[in-house]
């Protein structure tokens, strides 16, 4: 069979799933951006952008752009930035947010596209960085290799690719139900469903096909020519509870190899070899 052919037998998501209720009510960061439409970036997001260390002149790709505030705060940092992702309502989102822009104060050119992250329409060594956030968990593994290959091939010599992605797939397969079971116990368990994909964005469960852990992305990295520097981190942990639940919470962030099952974001700088 050819490849095309075997390629239509493949998993792969619809864009239509992506709608604009989507973005505004589940997409990670909606809230910040029903409040100040994407000038203030979720703690997520912005931990992820902080590592990308894009500069003034930079040629930044946004993989799957979403509602386009990365798209924004590159042109704000000077760094002429393309979003591209599948879903139309995503690219119109973009779009209505770069036309508000004050060009005084976002002096990046941009740009977006509606693309297939496995075939992306550019040139081979195109960009200074591209950015693929919270982007990860929602292509199944063949679609990963095909888009990690595409921008390999567009990242420019000595560029870098960013990857922030979540739940840690350890986090759900294995520390998630010792965290349920201790909430049960504690009388919490109507907030801590048997499928930890329904936890907090019920949506989660019929978009997020391939969570990522420490060494899977490595290697999902390694396979498509990228050597990569990948960690975990995980939200602050502001409770007020009791100081056994406090120190418990201590050992399973901190130690490892706790903290591989307990740590619930996957981050990656990588590189091509």
């Amino acid at each position: 069979m050819a490849e095309a052919e075997k390629e239509k037998t493949r998993p792969s998501l619809p864009p239509h799933l992506y709608t604009e209720e989507y973005f505004l009510t589940a997409c990670e960061g909606y809230e910040e951006w029903l409040v100040s439409e994407g000038n203030h970036l979720s703690r997520r997001l912005a931990s992820a952008f902080a590592v990308a260390s894009v500069e003034p002149g930079m040629r930044v790709l946004d993989v799957g752009c979403g509602r386009g505030e990365i798209v924004r705060h590159c042109a704000e940092l000077g760094a002429d930035v393309y979003g591209i992702d599948y879903a139309p309502v995503a690219v119109q989102m973009t779009r209505d947010l770069i036309d508000t822009l004050d060009q005084d104060a976002a002096p990046g050119k941009t740009g977006v596209a509606r693309s297939d992250a496995k075939f992306l329409p550019f040139p081979n060594n195109s960009f200074d960085r591209a950015l693929m956030f919270d982007i990860v968990e929602h292509l199944y593994p063949w679609e990963l290799h095909r888009a990690l290959l595409d921008v390999g091939r567009v990242l420019k010599p000595g560029g870098r690719l960013i990857v922030h992605t979540a739940p840690n797939r350890w986090y759900d397969q294995y520390a998630y139900p010792v965290v349920r079971l201790v909430r049960r116990a504690m009388g919490q368990g109507e907030g801590y469903p048997r499928n930890p994909r329904q936890f907090g964005v019920a949506v989660n469960e019929h978009v997020h096909v391939n969570e990522q852990g420490l060494f899977s992305l490595k290697q999902s990295l390694a396979r498509a020519g990228f050597q990569s520097r990948v960690w975990l981190d995980t939200p602050p942990q502001d409770r007020d509870e009791s100081a056994v639940l406090a120190a418990m919470r201590h050992v399973v962030f901190n130690w490892v190899p706790f903290a591989w099952f307990f740590e619930r974001e996957v981050f990656a700088v990588a590189w091509k070899k």
